[in-house]
């Protein structure tokens, strides 16, 4: 660590009680006039390791090093403690610091009194100008906390944090529980601030957006460890760990047209926070190395990621992929050269008008149909062109299909429990009274009954909704690492279609799927995919994020997508009115 840093932290460890391990083995350093954000789920540790930083926790609960402005926080006296707050390094905590009985102003001018000296009255008057500076009204100084709104008392207490002028200022939660006005203008003032001052910020906060906008660098917390560290923009756009992915995901933003997906499973109780990496229960990655060896923060796509393969990983590749079918009077090029990826727990969606290659793209994808050239990838083994054989079908076993009509996938002269049962008879898993659980088990996961009369019902006997989600069962059942959706809902009625997409959803979430989504509807692929890829001709003519794709659509395919799209309004509403239909066509 740099001798000349402003803050160092080395391998920074907080266990309370001998029992709980709140942070764990955390390292970074601050330089003077840079900013850091600290992101992560509630109860991940940011707010104990702001304590730590001003010495407010000690040995026995805290070991390893803190060191402010050279001085070593842990285990100091109490008197060099109280040199460096304030002045050196100060504190806002989350929640409102005032004590309701004193008035605001003297609470916030009691750091000059109590630590320059200064005179009541020239305190207040000081105390009058950092108001001013943080934009509060100063005749809100004599009021008491409760008489000011959350964001007067947010900005008092900025106030009363640079009342001494410190070289780092520490804000916990800065924004929590503000209204979105009020919330951008304290997050602008703090940006103003800070580069007015030219103090060293560091921000901890749930709240991605508003640590993005004030903090150049960013560190991902899990379970009390930094486990992704580096430039904001990179880390907020292009998340390398599996967690950081999953909680930006899971963040509501005005850029985000597809419905929320929370995080699966919980974070972990730090009394037992499980060996290896700590995310390893709720990582759809995770292998043999991530429950038995803890990994360390190292170089990884630009910034530092604790994760055994770097960062997030592709689940299926597809590279160069081309077919033509082959007729008496002419030939049809349904593929030509596709390429995409699909990365663990990830949702893509494959648009594109009837005829574009969507459904011969989903077959090959699913290993249902082998290519004339290129190849698909799932994890690092390429689909084979025969399914024979055991390890051909313990790779399909990870692959699942789920097809656009399901009186065409689903034998006529099964039962539902034999149907669903199906692969699980032929993989031969399990015990016979085991497999008829998991039938029941998967049945309900996918809203059906689970006993009964509609076990033994056929296909005939059930609507085209049941129908489909049995066929999504029977794919679920053997618990697949992907599943390729060809237009699952093209043959059900609006109610169905939104029950469907949700027990999807769900699923994909639960068990960690890849996902993707084939579909003409514009409309309903932007609510559940994180990538478009839009198909036009056999070939990929746009690519991007739900968003960008359905938003700001580049391609004219896109666009005649999204124009078309269903809209419950009178007239038409066009992506871009001012543009000819030429200028799109040639982008």
């Amino acid at each position: 660590m740099s001798n000349h840093s402003l803050l160092e932290v080395d391998q920074l460890r907080v266990r309370f009680g001998g029992e709980v391990d709140a942070v764990r083995s955390v390292s970074f350093t601050l330089e003077a006039g840079d900013s850091l954000a600290i992101v992560g789920e509630s109860g991940s540790g940011k707010s104990t390791l702001a304590l730590c930083l001003l010495g407010l926790i000690q040995p026995p609960e805290a070991s390893g090093r803190v060191r402010l402005a050279g001085q070593e926080m842990l285990g100091q006296s109490a008197a060099v403690l109280r040199s460096r707050r304030w002045s050196t390094a100060a504190l806002a905590l989350q929640g409102s610091p005032f004590n309701p009985v004193v008035r605001v102003g003297d609470q916030v001018a009691e750091p000059l009194r109590d630590r320059r000296g200064a005179s009541r009255s020239e305190a207040r008057r000081r105390a009058g100008e950092l108001a001013a500076e943080v934009a509060l009204d100063p005749a809100l100084l004599d009021r008491y906390p409760h008489q000011l709104s959350g964001g007067e008392r947010r900005r008092a207490s900025l106030a009363m944090t640079l009342a001494l002028d410190p070289a780092l200022v520490i804000l916990d939660e800065p924004t929590a529980g503000l209204d979105p006005a009020s919330r951008a203008e304290l997050v602008e003032r703090i940006r103003a601030l800070t580069e007015q001052r030219g103090f060293a910020l560091i921000v901890i906060s749930h709240d991605l957006p508003d640590a993005a906008r004030l903090a150049a660098r960013t560190i991902v917390f899990y379970a009390g460890t930094a486990i992704e560290d580096g430039v904001t923009a990179r880390v907020m756009l292009e998340p390398a760990h599996p967690y950081s992915w999953a909680l930006i995901n899971a963040f509501p933003v005005m850029s985000t047209v597809k419905d929320l997906r929370p995080i699966r499973g919980v974070p972990p109780d730090p009394r037992a926070v499980p060996s290896g990496c700590a995310f390893h229960p709720r990582c759809t990655r995770a292998d043999d190395r991530c429950t038995e060896l803890r990994p360390e923060l190292a170089e990884s796509r630009g910034r530092l990621v604790a994760c055994h393969f770097g960062g997030l990983k592709d689940l299926l590749v597809a590279t160069n992929v081309a077919k033509t079918f082959r007729g008496a009077g002419h030939d049809v090029h349904a593929l030509c050269g596709v390429s995409l990826a699909v990365h663990e727990g990830e949702s893509v969606g494959v648009i594109g008008p009837s005829g574009s290659g969507k459904s011969t793209l989903a077959r090959i994808l699913a290993g249902h149909l082998a290519p004339d050239s290129g190849r698909v990838l799932l994890g690092d083994t390429a689909l084979p062109t025969s399914w024979r054989g055991g390890t051909a079908k313990q790779l399909r076993r990870r692959i699942q299909l789920v097809m656009q009509d399901p009186i065409d996938a689903l034998s006529p002269r099964l039962t539902v429990e034999q149907l669903v049962r199906e692969p699980l008879d032929v993989g031969r898993d399990g015990e016979p009274d085991e497999r008829g659980r998991v039938v029941a088990d998967m049945l309900e996961r996918v809203g059906l009954p689970s006993s009964g009369s509609f076990l033994s019902a056929r296909p005939h006997e059930l609507s085209g909704g049941q129908l489909q989600r049995v066929a999504l069962a029977r794919a679920l059942v053997m618990r697949p690492k992907v599943l390729v959706a060809d237009e699952p809902t093209a043959m059900l009625d609006a109610s169905e279609q939104a029950r469907l997409l949700v027990i999807l959803r769900e699923r994909q979430v639960e068990m960690g799927l890849g996902l993707v989504l084939v579909s003409h509807d514009m409309a309903l692929v932007r609510k559940m995919v994180d990538r478009i890829v839009v198909l036009d001709g056999g070939e990929i003519v746009e690519e991007g994020s739900s968003e960008q794709v359905s938003l700001r659509p580049a391609s004219i395919t896109a666009r005649r997508l999204v124009e078309a799209a269903p809209a419950l309004i009178a007239t038409s509403v066009r992506v871009h009115p001012t543009a000819p239909i030429d200028e799109w066509s040639s982008r």
